[in-house]
């Protein structure tokens, strides 16, 4: 069946919520941060404050989203994206799906001008690995750290 992965628009709201929603909480197996933080984030990503979504939709139904964050790189000295989130439905992935939000994700760094795109992803998340790896990602040699 046909999809398209587009630009998130404001009419989006509802169902990127529930998205993120299944992203956070059952995907990950995070607490929900709350519906009015999410509309929050949505709507500056709308604004292209600080960065961009975009999702991936068949017959209507929002099957996929991926979330560009816009920052600087000091050792670059130039302007970059971290592609924050890349989520698909179960049934979309390791599809033409996954691999479509993944490539406007990087043709958007490249359209815009960005000196690269980086992201990360889960130690124990293999299938996204090979994804990345399929796709001609680059590992890196740092270690990621986290602080409350």
């Amino acid at each position: 069946m046909p999809f398209v992965v587009r630009n998130a628009r404001a009419e989006d709201v509802p169902r990127l919520t529930e998205l993120m929603h299944e992203y956070i909480v059952g995907f990950y197996q995070k607490p929900w941060p709350g519906t009015e933080k999410i509309h929050h984030l949505i709507w500056a990503l709308l604004k292209k404050q600080g960065g961009v979504q975009f999702v991936a939709e068949q017959d209507g139904k929002m099957i996929g989203f991926a979330t560009l964050y816009f920052t600087f790189s000091t050792m670059k000295a130039d302007n970059i994206t971290i592609m924050n989130d890349l989520f698909v439905l179960e049934p979309y992935r390791d599809t033409e799906v996954e691999r479509r939000l993944f490539l406007q994700c990087q043709s958007y760094t490249k359209d815009q001008g960005y000196a690269h795109m980086t992201w990360i992803t889960a130690p124990d998340n293999k299938r996204a690995q090979r994804f990345f790896d399929q796709l001609g990602g680059v590992r890196v040699d740092w270690v990621n750290y986290f602080m409350v």
